[in-house]
């Protein structure tokens, strides 16, 4: 009887902890995707930094300087169009974690009332079970009462 109930707890136990288990698998995967993104993106931007400011160094004369102007507007709207799609991709990032958030949190719920239902369930049968005990314990009283005051 004791296995049973240290069973039927570690059960619960287990049963409680699982979706903060899965909540805190989810945020890390989250966490783990947001970062490796961030560090590629500033990896990218440093790069670019680094050839600009190597091309502004081999600027020796007019003619260069336009040069280097003209590259640095073109690197400029290449610049626009990357941060764009980086924002896009952070989004989608986000967009994928709410989605499984939100798959996680619709199963955790209908654990909890599927395990709510079984509970009821459980209590039920074993409240049908004791009346008739109840039923035939009470009826042996009462008979065993009668008995008595005859």
């Amino acid at each position: 009887m004791q296995d049973k109930m240290f069973s039927a707890f570690s059960e619960q136990t287990r049963g409680f902890f699982e979706p903060m288990r899965k909540f805190n698998g989810l945020m890390l995967d989250n966490m783990e995707r947001m970062t490796e993104y961030q560090l590629d993106a500033m990896k990218r931007y440093s790069q670019l930094g680094v050839e600009r400011m190597r091309a502004a160094s081999e600027v020796k004369d007019a003619e260069g300087m336009r040069d280097f102007t003209t590259q640095q507007a073109d690197m400029l709207n290449a610049l626009s169009k990357q941060m764009l799609e980086d924002a896009r991709a952070m989004a989608d990032i986000s967009l994928k974690f709410k989605s499984e958030l939100e798959d996680m949190m619709a199963e955790a719920g209908q654990n909890a009332a599927d395990q709510a239902s079984e509970n009821m369930k459980s209590a039920s049968e074993s409240a049908k079970a004791s009346e008739p005990a109840k039923a035939s314990s009470g009826g042996n009283q009462s008979s065993s009462s009668r008995s008595s005051k005859q």
